[in-house]
């Protein structure tokens, strides 16, 4: 039987869920944190927002305050009044103190001033996630392999070894979960959003080339059921 909890770090591993109105701004933030290796969520409206937050798991929540429909402030004031806990990243052009002051105390767990630099928003959603799930130590390691989930960096007998965004989720998901199965079906929730097609043997390629950069024999097929390390 799949353990709970396992489940459901599966369900939300770098799952983010954004919320922005503008189009440009939007878009590139959805692709950055992409790029990153974040599986995004996008939406552009508050009420649409705190529907889908009544019924989804996310690891962080990047919210602006100008939104349409129910303002920014009202979605988190509503989360927080009904005992939602997730990590909430004020992102906005409100800029004065006291726009400051009153996100966060009214359960903001950061705030940021629009234009934001992707690098530093990147980090900012880490450091959230990292204190959301209570990690307290963050380096993974199995075998010679050593995985950095806020460095997002990969070593090998102490090498640096270079993976792509969506190979170090897979990695970090087999590595957070050492002896147990993880199915092709719950590896791809975790490396697509909405409206993300996935190629049928996209998650066979990706594990794949993990297997050449780390050692052929690091990760198990079982199969038709999944992978595992062991």
């Amino acid at each position: 039987m799949d353990n709970p909890d396992s489940i459901d770090f599966l369900k939300k591993a770098m799952r983010i869920l954004l919320v922005e109105d503008d189009e440009l701004l939007g878009d590139g933030l959805a692709a950055g944190l992409r790029h990153c290796g974040y599986n995004v969520d996008w939406l552009r409206d508050g009420e649409s927002a705190r529907v889908v937050l009544a019924t989804e798991d996310y690891a962080a929540l990047v919210l602006d305050l100008g939104l349409p429909r129910l303002d920014g402030m009202a979605v988190l004031r509503l989360l927080r009044a009904e005992g939602n806990a997730i990590p909430v990243l004020i992102l906005t052009a409100r800029d004065t103190t006291w726009d400051k002051v009153g996100g966060l105390d009214s359960g903001a767990d950061d705030y940021l001033i629009k234009p934001v630099d992707l690098d530093e928003l990147a980090a900012r959603l880490r450091a959230l996630t990292r204190r959301g799930s209570g990690t307290r130590a963050p380096l993974l390691k199995f075998r010679d392999v050593e995985l950095d989930p806020a460095a997002r960096r990969v070593r090998v007998h102490g090498q640096t070894v270079e993976v792509s965004a969506r190979e170090f989720v897979i990695l970090e998901m087999l590595m957070r979960n050492v002896g147990k199965v993880i199915s092709r079906t719950q590896l791809e929730s975790a490396l697509y959003g909405w409206g993300e097609g996935a190629e049928s043997n996209v998650v066979e390629v990706h594990i794949h080339h993990l297997r050449r950069k780390l050692g052929a024999d690091l990760i198990r097929t079982v199969r038709g059921v999944g992978y595992l390390m062991e």
